[in-house]
């Protein structure tokens, strides 16, 4: 049981190998069949309102069932160092697409709702050598529109059709039966060290950006995970998050598979899936779920649903993806009646840097301790950049460094490594925190200008490059405003020729067929005079993000028909006078914003 850094170094005495035994997520599932063959690994809820139609799948099946994707895939050309590529929803499908293509070679999950043009580069990009892609299916028809686009875009190579409900026209097959086709084993080629995923990740227009995960990376974070979640052979894990999210695939979904419990899928919408949302505590009662893991976004949706069941199952509420504010966490805490625990995590550190142990405090602020076996590090800096030779001291605040086992092998394409991907195996995370003299690792702030939407990853670059495409705009800008759902929404700031002054809805509507990711598009855009510069001439943005949180808090304010003196200071600490009779209203509508609050009755 790991409670604080002393348990982690006990476990870290034990040697490796004794508490690493699997080096692969393949590993891990042959396992638990061996072992546990008849108990559940997916639970799959096909209608939250008819239980007759849940799916269950026994680690045996789900073993028998990746054998047979890896033949098939093995059948289509993927050998190590190809991939297959995955635009699937997270199912029963897409789990056994997903380590059955680790088994032949590697795979590549990309999110479907990215535009077509974007999604064949990944494609190339991967060197995949088959597509497997949600077939036709009145939820979410990805098949309809994405594949001849894909064949238009030149992608000539066989697509497999899974979890569709008729006929999904163009298919080279039906993925469930034809992995269903008798054959040998294939036994995997390679170790730890050898090239199990591409996980794309936020990257400029028409560039893409795939991390490069080893077989060791994975398996080192799901074993992480299930120690630092308590989670075992009796561990019942919601898990909504899509396969093509580290979060969705490794730090609640092969973590769970690796300890020998059950998956619970909420269908092919994940946590998008409104009937199983609403009816969330009766589910938790139905199935005896102890874990939920779950995006802020999510968690704030949860404490406004009534505990309408027993749900003395339940022990944990799992936070990860963005960044979790403390009054959010309190508030569940308080409406659900357990505990919260966040982690930090990125797509190069297959998911995980720091977890909160389920078994020891929850610290305001903090994303926990470092995984076993690896070393957090806070950096100063040289030039501007991260410096391992720089380390500070507990209390300190620079950037957010690791390396270790859960550290990828760069990016695809190595001339993205700088700057992320250190010499000495050094991850540097964008983020600058601090760590307690305990271990404990705190965020207090941001070096770099990812934009977090729920657990989507925004580069603001991909928005300004194509802002700047624009003839009439000359300096464009894009960053995080927070939001009490989303944690943060993408805004926009623009100057232009001449006094150039778009009308409402005219710039977004413009960007709209430019920006590869729908979820990036620009929530609101706003025209300034002159940008706000650091002395020698780059866009100032830490002034854009206070004029954001500006933005944010009177759009609030003025929903609830409230009006707000509103005072964001260098750091981004904000205080917002309110009359005292609105001031608990108001609190209560900004739980959840990722921003340093003090509301002040006036």
């Amino acid at each position: 049981m790991i409670r604080s850094l002393a348990d982690i170094e006990a476990l870290e005495a034990r040697g490796y190998d004794a508490v690493y035994p699997d080096r692969s997520p393949w590993d891990m599932l042959r396992r638990q069949a061996a072992e546990r063959p008849d108990a559940v690994a997916i639970h799959f809820i096909h209608d939250a309102a008819d239980p007759g139609r849940d799916q269950r799948v026994t680690y045996a099946d789900l073993t028998a069932r990746v054998m047979g994707a890896a033949r098939l895939f093995r059948a289509h050309g993927i050998v190590p160092g190809r991939s297959v590529a995955l635009l699937t929803p997270h199912s029963v499908s897409g789990q056994v697409a997903l380590w059955g293509a680790q088994v032949a070679g590697a795979a590549c999950p990309i999110n479907p709702m990215l535009k077509p043009d974007h999604v064949a580069a990944l494609i190339r990009a991967s060197d995949a050598a088959a597509v497997v892609v949600t077939g036709v299916n009145p939820e979410i028809d990805i098949w309809s529109s994405l594949v001849p686009a894909l064949r238009a875009e030149g992608i000539d190579l066989p697509i497999f059709a899974c979890d569709g409900d008729g006929d999904s026209p163009g298919a080279t097959g039906i993925f469930e039966a034809l992995i269903e086709a008798p054959g040998a084993d294939i036994a995997p080629e390679g170790d730890a060290s050898t090239l199990a995923a591409f996980y794309h990740t936020g990257g400029t227009t028409g560039a893409p950006k795939l991390v490069r995960h080893l077989r060791g990376n994975e398996a080192h974070v799901a074993r992480s995970c299930a120690l630092m979640h308590g989670l075992g052979p009796d561990t019942v894990m919601v898990n909504g998050f899509p396969l093509f999210h580290v979060a969705g695939a490794f730090v609640y979904g092969l973590s769970v598979l690796s300890a020998g419990g059950t998956l619970v899928v909420p269908g092919r919408l994940g946590m998008r899936n409104g009937a199983f949302v609403k009816g969330i505590w009766r589910q938790v009662e139905r199935l005896g779920v102890t874990h939920i893991g779950a995006v802020p976004t999510v968690l704030a949706g949860l404490k406004g649903l009534p505990v309408d069941a027993d749900i003395s199952s339940l022990c944990w509420l799992l936070s990860g993806g963005s960044p979790l504010p403390t009054e959010l966490a309190e508030a569940v805490e308080a409406h659900v009646g357990r505990p919260v625990r966040n982690i930090l995590g990125m797509t190069e550190s297959a998911g995980t840097m720091a977890v909160e142990p389920v078994h020891g405090p929850r610290k305001p602020n903090s994303c926990g301790l470092r995984l076993p076996f690896t070393e957090l590090a806070i950096l100063g800096e040289t030039d501007g950049e991260a410096d391992p030779s720089k380390p500070l001291p507990a209390g300190e605040t620079g950037i957010i460094a690791q390396r270790g086992p859960n550290v990828a092998d760069g990016y695809s394409d190595p001339a993205r490594n700088a700057g992320t991907f250190l010499p000495g195996g050094w991850l540097v995370s964008g983020d600058l925190g601090m760590l307690d003299a305990e271990g404990t690792l705190f965020i207090t702030g941001r070096k770099k200008d990812v934009i977090i939407r729920g657990a989507h990853n925004i580069d603001p670059q991909m928005i300004e490059d194509a802002l700047l495409a624009h003839p009439r705009i000359v300096d464009a800008a894009a960053v995080g405003m927070p939001d009490a759902y989303a944690g943060e929404l993408p805004v926009a700031f623009v100057t232009t020729r001449d006094g150039w002054a778009p009308a409402p809805g005219e710039l977004e509507d413009w960007l709209r067929s430019r920006i590869e990711d729908p979820v990036a598009l620009p929530k609101r855009i706003g025209v300034l005079d002159k940008m706000p510069l650091t002395p020698i001439g780059k866009i100032f943005k830490p002034a854009l993000r206070a004029e954001a949180t500006h933005w944010a808090i009177h759009a609030v304010a003025d929903a609830l028909g409230v009006a707000v003196e509103v005072s964001v200071g260098e750091t981004l600490e904000t205080s917002v006078k309110v009359p005292g009779a609105d001031a608990q209203r108001l609190r209560d509508a900004l739980a959840g914003m990722p921003v340093t609050l003090t509301v002040i009755p006036a």
